[in-house]
């Protein structure tokens, strides 16, 4: 995997960069910062977050929410604005060719001068200035149809955590401008320093990058705090979901990374999104994902702005970086693994989760999801344009049972869907995907979130619970677990893990029912009918229901010391 991220790697280290905004002769006032990717080389356009523009707006962050707001000119900020952009040494400058030659690993500059070999060279800021501010008009629509549904204290997008202290007007002043990105152009003093910037960067088309693909974010973890340590810092991750240029990622963002770029593996470095919010929280509870804005209709947006500004700007048009096409000679519409499409939202009244198909007529979810026998459930391939097709539970568990498992018959088969293959085997630390509707629920097709296999629990050499890292919501209940290697599918996500004292809930610890555990019971079923099998789900031994109780014996409990 490392020798295939290679090349993107390579693309997102020499554009990656690092934004710095102060007041001039106002060192007390502080400065704000974020990360940036460069454009162009020649031109030294880079792109940025927006947010750390609001202090300096002449008219206040309400300028950012005006309905008729796209993009505002540069002199939108007051003339005490001082920009600065700074870059790690590539192999084309003169500090990155001493870099590539230099012995030994490098030393951070903030730990004091090194007494060995020198420090990591860093590149001097450069002083740049704001063209234009932009949005994309259409994030801004997705962000409010999926987002201005939930109460307003429901979702959170912040670089601080829920309980830390955060004034009302600076919340506010960041939800204003998170779709906002800004435009710069750094000053070159000569040819020689236009070329140390990097290479140009190619733009993937809107849509070309599937759900589950995997992706690579670069940011600068707390901004210009301490560059020579977190500048550049990269990040791995799927495209969990997308609703037109609204993206999430389950790649891991701290704040500061507002602005990065998120590249592909294929094609090789093209970038995808830029960070528009690092850190998410959903009802005081962090949720792991990420939020993004594609590239593409940005840069679209940044061309027309430029056009509509005066001349000496509106040529830097032409000069913004393309996206990729023909001359790549790959496909723009991959349609992702197949196993991505598995998944199939249920319905049973006002409870809803997610499921997986495992015959044309037959669904797989879990018992909180559709509790009753004979009860009528709904279910969607993709929400919400597809049919609805009507079917009835034959099975479900018991609530003292330990596995979670509802059994639903459709009505109608559903077309034109890839049937999973159940796995024989498991193996700890293999690459896992979780396919299922957590987050938005109906408003959003199923996300996809990415991980690790970290836990077989067995009892008596049997598997009877899988343990993943993927980030998994209220709503994925139900939902299938594949392996990213074979495509097989490991089992039906069952439940996270929640803390009992203080209700707060873990996205990256969950467990998952294993698919052997159900398949010999499926089969049986679907070939006569009989649901015998299933039944005895309802009868575990003592040893599995203490596992899924999360809880050791009480014969091997430790004695208390105090």
């Amino acid at each position: 995997m490392g020798r295939q991220w290679g090349p993107a790697m390579r693309v997102a280290e020499q554009v990656g960069c690092l934004v710095n905004a102060s007041r001039a002769g106002q060192p007390e006032a502080g400065s704000w910062s974020c990360s940036g990717v460069i454009l162009s080389r020649s031109q030294g356009l880079v792109l940025c977050h927006g947010g750390i523009f609001t202090p300096f707006l002449r008219a206040g962050s309400g300028a950012l929410t005006a309905a008729d707001a796209v993009f505002l000119p540069g002199d939108s900020c007051g003339d005490d604005l001082r920009l600065r952009v700074q870059w790690s040494p590539t192999a084309a400058s003169p500090a990155g060719r001493a870099e590539r030659g230099g012995p030994g690993l490098c030393t951070p500059q903030c730990a004091g001068p090194p007494a060995g070999p020198r420090g990591r060279p860093m590149e001097p800021p450069y002083p740049a200035e704001l063209l234009l501010l932009l949005s994309c008009p259409a994030f801004r629509a997705h962000f409010a149809r999926l987002f201005g549904r939930e109460p307003a204290e429901q979702w959170r997008f912040a670089s601080a955590a829920p309980d830390e202290d955060v004034s009302e007007d600076e919340g506010e002043d960041q939800l204003r401008a998170l779709g906002w990105f800004a435009l710069l152009r750094v000053k070159h003093d000569s040819e020689e320093e236009a070329d140390e910037l990097g290479t140009a960067v190619a733009v993937a088309p809107l849509g070309a990058v599937p759900k589950g693909a995997p992706l690579l974010v670069c940011g600068s973890p707390f901004g210009s705090f301490c560059p020579d340590i977190f500048l550049n810092t990269l990040s791995r991750g799927v495209l969990s979901n997308a609703a037109g240029p609204l993206l999430l990622t389950d790649a891991r963002c701290l704040p500061g990374t507002e602005g990065g770029g998120v590249f592909a593996m294929r094609p090789a470095g093209a970038l995808v999104a830029l960070v528009a919010a690092p850190l998410c929280w959903k009802a005081h509870e962090w949720v792991g994902l990420t939020l993004l804005c594609a590239a593409a209709p940005l840069l679209r947006a940044a061309g027309a702005a430029l056009d509509l500004l005066c001349p000496d700007t509106g040529s830097l048009a032409a000069l913004l970086p393309p996206e990729v096409g023909a001359p790549w000679g790959l496909p723009l519409r991959n349609p992702g693994p197949p196993w991505a499409a598995a998944a199939v939202l249920v319905e049973c009244g006002t409870v809803w989760g997610s499921g997986v198909v495992m015959a044309p007529r037959l669904v797989v979810t879990c018992r909180h999801v559709a509790p009753r026998e004979m009860a009528r459930v709904l279910v969607r391939h993709t929400a919400p344009k597809s049919a609805k097709i009507w079917g009835h539970v034959v099975f479900a568990t018991q609530e003292t049972s330990p596995y979670d498992i509802a059994v639903v018959s459709l009505e109608e088969e559903l077309e034109d869907i890839h049937i999973p293959l159940p796995t024989e085997h498991f193996h700890e630390g293999e690459a896992v995907s979780v396919v299922g509707f957590g987050v938005f629920g109906q408003a959003c097709g199923p996300s996809v979130t990415s991980g690790i296999l970290s836990a077989v629990v067995q009892v008596a050499d049997t598997p009877v619970m899988l343990q993943t890292t993927c980030a998994v919501h209220g709503g994925s209940s139900g939902g299938p677990l594949f392996s990213n290697c074979s495509g097989d599918l490991l089992g039906i996500v069952a439940s996270n893990a929640r803390d009992n004292n203080t209700g707060a809930t873990y996205p990256h610890l969950n467990f998952s029912i294993p698919i052997t555990v159900l398949q010999p019971a499926l089969q049986r079923y679907s070939q006569t009918g009989d649901t015998g099998g299933l039944r005895d789900l309802d009868h575990a031994a003592e040893p599995v229901r203490v596992v899924w109780r999360l809880q050791r014996p009480r014969a091997e409990a430790p004695q208390s010391k105090l």
